[in-house]
C-alpha cells in the first residue's frame, strides 16, 4: 500500500491549494477538478465538503473509491475513503489550526461537512 512520504505530508498541511478530481462513472476519466480544504492528520490527507453529501465531489469520490489530486506543485493517483468515527476530532482540530480566522471554519467543522469527510491517500499505479 502506498503512503504519503513526511515531505509530501508538510508540504501539503503548508498548502491551500488541495483540488480532488475523482473518477468518472468510467472508472478511467477524471472528474473537474474541484478544489477543497485540506488538512493532515498523522500520516493521512482529509478534505470534507462544505455542502455536505450532496456535493459531487463527494458524492464521485466515495462511489469510484479513486481518483487524482493537485495539491502544492504535486499530482498524485489517490484513494478516497468515508471517515466517520473518533478521528473525526482529530480532523477538527487540524482544521482549526489550519484555518483559524476564517469564516468558513464553522461550517467546515459542522455536521453537514464532518458527515462527509474522505482519507485521500496516494494509490500505487504499478501493476
Amino acid at each position: 500500500m502506498a503512503a504519503w512520504s513526511e515531505e509530501e505530508l508538510r508540504r501539503i498541511s503548508e498548502a491551500d491549494d488541495l483540488h480532488v478530481s475523482p473518477f468518472r462513472e468510467d472508472g478511467i476519466t477524471y472528474g473537474t477538478p474541484t478544489w477543497v480544504w485540506c488538512v493532515v492528520v498523522g500520516d493521512a490527507v482529509y478534505a470534507r465538503a462544505y455542502n455536505g453529501k450532496a456535493s459531487r465531489w463527494y458524492q464521485a469520490a466515495v462511489r469510484q473509491g479513486a481518483g487524482r489530486v493537485t495539491v502544492a506543485g504535486m499530482t498524485k493517483e489517490v484513494t478516497f475513503e468515508p471517515v466517520d468515527g473518533p478521528i473525526q476530532d482529530h480532523i477538527d482540530d487540524a482544521y482549526r489550526a489550519k484555518y483559524r480566522g476564517s469564516p468558513y471554519l464553522a461550517p467546515m467543522i459542522g455536521p453537514r461537512a464532518r458527515a462527509a469527510t474522505v482519507k485521500i491517500m496516494p494509490r500505487d499505479t504499478t501493476d
